[in-house]
């Protein structure tokens, strides 16, 4: 057993570690001979390559870069800032403030208007309401009873014959009288003649039911009209009013005829009238106003003529200007407002006695184009019942003495017997 160890300490010792030691030495050797100098030229070759080729390479990078942001990046986006602030000043600002004040034009043009209009047509029917309710409170509260309201004529195509003549002064008659008279059967039916038709009864038969004073308005070719509409000649009214004169005696008329609100007068109109009309005409006179029928008679027409551009009849003449009639008229659809105005102005004027004109009330209302009821008969159904409330009212607020013509639309019995029964209670004393 000895023999083989010392055999293997042997070939230890003489054989494996001189072949460790000299691979160790090798291994140094090629390290430090071959590794090191590899490593080292690998390093120094880096550092060579990083320093000629990288370094250089990244510094033209940031360089190029530096100058594509400055040459380009910088004005393409100083040209893009300022390109977008010329659009802004010039394309996008005026186009809003073009929209802005396009809306702006819109709201107050069209929207407003349009917001008002709807707004009135909700709030008008109320109005309406509200101020015939004012008028039925006052009728419920106050009656609508006056000296001669029980009075009816025993015949009202010739109511003035029975009254006496000699008590009956021009100045004492309660005119019934009818508001554009020569209006039946104007315009189109159904479309266009609601619109104008303030009468359905013809002239003489106006003056059959008690109408007195006639409002007769004429266009240039001698047609009558009201506004734009037209409707017959007016030969047909003073053929009315002869017919009519020629089958009573006692029964004045006042007729008034003037040219309609833009229209011209008819070429020598007034010598048309006096030609008609002349053996009826009552001259103009001053001193009529207190005469008797039986002092004017057999003359029975006072005919008013007012032209537009013609002269006026003379004082003095056949016919009588527009001095002579007067009214104040307010353009409303509203009753209560309207039966205020009319009151008002009433109390403003002379009494009977002493004026040396007539003045008429019209117990009418005016359609209005800004509401959708635009026809006549709704809108001046809402005031024409109150018509005797009116003569009621005058003489409790003292101005009975005042009222002279009364006026309607669509004129009736009822109208012609309150008229006729306060000319009765004048001339009888009664007030």
């Amino acid at each position: 057993m000895d023999f083989f160890k010392n055999l293997a300490d042997s070939f230890v010792k003489e054989v494996v570690d001189p072949t460790v030691s000299f691979a160790e030495d090798s291994a140094r050797t090629v390290v430090r001979e071959v590794v090191d100098p590899t490593v080292a030229f690998a390093e120094d070759s880096a550092r060579t390559v990083a320093r000629e080729v990288v370094d250089p390479t990244l510094t033209f990078v940031d360089d190029s870069a530096r100058t594509v942001v400055r040459e380009v990046v910088d004005p393409t986006v100083t040209f893009v800032e300022d390109s977008a602030r010329t659009v802004v000043r010039e394309v996008v600002d005026p186009t809003v403030a073009f929209v802005e004040d396009s809306a702006r034009t819109v709201v107050r043009e069209v929207i407003d208007p349009a917001v008002a209009f709807i707004e009135t047509q909700f709030q008008r029917p109320r109005d309406v309401i509200e101020q015939e309710k004012i008028l039925d409170n006052l009728l419920a509260s106050n009656g609508s009873r006056f000296p001669g309201d029980d009075y009816h004529s025993p015949d009202r195509k010739n109511w003035m014959s029975h009254l006496s003549c000699e008590k009956l002064t021009l100045n004492k008659i309660v005119w019934p009288g009818t508001h554009d008279s020569a209006t039946n059967g104007i315009g189109i039916d159904v479309v266009t003649r609601p619109l104008g038709e303030c009468q359905t009864l013809s002239i003489y038969e106006q003056l059959v039911r008690g109408t007195r004073l006639l409002d007769v308005r004429v266009q240039e070719d001698r047609h009558i009209c009201h506004g734009i509409l037209a409707s017959y000649n007016v030969d047909f009214v003073i053929d009315d009013v002869i017919r009519f004169l020629s089958e009573t005696h006692w029964e004045i008329i006042i007729l008034e005829i003037r040219t309609e609100y833009g229209h011209k007068d008819p070429p020598e109109f007034e010598s048309y009238l006096t030609d008609k009309l002349g053996q009826f005409l009552i001259r103009q006179d001053d001193n009529l106003f207190n005469k008797s029928l039986s002092d004017i008679l057999p003359k029975r027409v006072i005919c008013i003529w007012k032209p537009r551009e013609s002269p006026r009849p003379s004082r003095g003449g056949l016919l009588w200007n527009s001095d002579y009639l007067k009214d104040n008229w307010i353009d409303t659809d509203l009753p209560w407002t309207k039966f205020q105005s009319n009151m008002n102005h009433l109390k403003d004027q002379p009494s009977i006695s002493s004026r040396r004109f007539f003045y008429r009330v019209e117990n009418t209302l005016t359609p209005q184009a800004d509401n959708v009821v635009v026809w006549v008969r709704p809108v001046t159904d809402r005031i024409r019942r109150y018509a005797r409330l009116f003569i009621s009212r005058c003489i409790a607020e003292g101005c009975i003495d005042k009222l002279q013509i009364f006026s309607t639309d669509f004129i009736d019995e009822d109208f012609v017997d309150a008229c006729v029964g306060l000319t009765y209670a004048r001339i009888n004393g009664r007030i």
